[in-house]
């Protein structure tokens, strides 16, 4: 959001594109060290931490001189500093960043698995702990093993299950599966589909982010009594 602020008020530039966006994510994802450069537009080959950390100092600027009350200034300035410490503990002692970095906290985790049984890079065994890593069953987790940090808490988690913020188009989705769930086929970032019980599927869009906040939506949602009911009156 901050980066985004910075673009929208035309302060953050243009010298940090990449020349190819899509080929440098695989190229730097696939680099554990952080020490491969990628190609920039501008012809000079920088480091993900290079970009990063200018990003960083740009933003600090940013904060200085225009504010953050878009992101939230509290928010705003705890993220500024504890995307500066992740920034440094990469810059300095990778495995440092263990507690805040989940590729790290994983890495850390694979690496002395396979050094305790003497396994090789693509071993079955491996692979498995990769996939159990993120099973989100908690007799299952190995993320919740590994000395993660966590920034929000628990209840707000328990919450989020059920309750969907008001302030985006998450408030009907999730008000959607509430009330509707028996009919709904598919849900996803932009657009709802719904079985009506006759004639072909129905599917509402959702493509403005904005737009199926509480304020929008929430007095319709607790009027209908169907999806049906809703669809009409959402397309009348």
């Amino acid at each position: 959001s901050i980066v985004l602020s910075m673009i929208e008020d035309d302060v953050l530039g243009d010298d940090l594109a990449l020349a190819h966006p899509v080929v440098a994510i695989r190229q730097i994802s696939h680099d554990p060290s952080l020490t491969r450069t990628v190609l920039m537009r501008d012809g000079s080959r920088r480091t993900a931490l290079d970009i990063q950390l200018e990003l960083h100092s740009r933003a600090v600027e940013y904060a200085r001189t225009h504010g953050l009350e878009p992101v939230g200034a509290e928010v705003g300035a705890r993220v500024i500093e504890m995307w500066g410490d992740v920034l440094h503990r990469l810059s300095t002692d990778i495995e440092s960043a263990a507690p805040y970095v989940d590729w790290v906290a994983k890495k850390r985790l694979v690496d002395g698995y396979a050094d305790r049984h003497g396994l090789a890079a693509g071993d079955p065994r491996l692979r498995a702990i990769d996939l159990q890593y993120h099973d989100m069953r908690v007799e299952r987790c190995l993320a919740s093993r590994v000395g993660l940090e966590t920034i929000v808490n628990s209840g707000d988690v328990a919450r989020a299950v059920s309750d969907p913020p008001d302030s985006t188009r998450a408030y009907f989705r999730g008000r959607c599966l509430q009330k509707f769930r028996g009919d709904v086929v598919a849900a996803n970032w932009d657009s709802m589909v719904f079985d009506v019980g006759q004639g072909p599927l129905k599917r509402i869009p959702m493509m403005e982010p904005l737009r199926g906040t509480k304020a929008i939506v929430g007095s319709l949602l607790d009027e209908c009594s169907s999806t049906t009911e809703l669809i009409e009156r959402l397309t009348s």
